[in-house]
């Protein structure tokens, strides 16, 4: 009998001490624009057209192995940073034989909070959907090029 009791006691101690979840609340999406963010900026047609005549210069440059054409279209603060083992990556990463065409062009948001003018280049013999070379360049203000930055997506 004492074994039914201690049986029949334990049993149902995990029915007492269970926990009922709380209902999930339904999240709600404010796309309110707050004073810190900015809108995202849109490139106009004179500006895709000086970045691209840059980035295009540049690809040249690369191919000829200009260093002081390619120094010429970069912005001082990218100056500082590029060596030569850059430019020989840079060689090494882009086809500089293939013609580049504009996937997508607006602006780049930087942790410090600065938008810098962007645009993404693929090949123009890649078809696909989703290229499988995408190349980054972002420039100044002033057209010059602050970097570029060649990857492969990944799928």
């Amino acid at each position: 009998m004492k074994k039914i009791f201690l049986i029949l006691s334990v049993l149902p101690a995990p029915f007492f001490f269970s926990q009922k979840k709380p209902a999930p609340k339904p999240e709600t999406k404010k796309e309110s624009i707050s004073s810190d963010t900015k809108p995202a900026l849109q490139l106009t047609k004179e500006e895709i057209d000086l970045y691209n005549g840059n980035f295009l210069k540049f690809i040249n440059a690369l191919k000829a192995s200009d260093r002081k054409g390619m120094e010429a279209l970069l912005s001082e603060r990218a100056k500082k940073m590029v060596t030569d083992v850059v430019f020989q990556k840079l060689a090494a990463d882009i086809d500089t034989g293939k013609t580049f065409e504009i996937i997508k062009s607006g602006d780049k948001p930087f942790i410090d909070g600065s938008r810098l003018p962007m645009i993404q280049y693929k090949y123009a013999d890649d078809k696909a959907a989703e290229p499988a070379k995408v190349i980054t360049a972002v420039f100044d203000k002033d057209g010059k090029i602050m970097g570029i930055k060649p990857y492969k997506t990944v799928k």
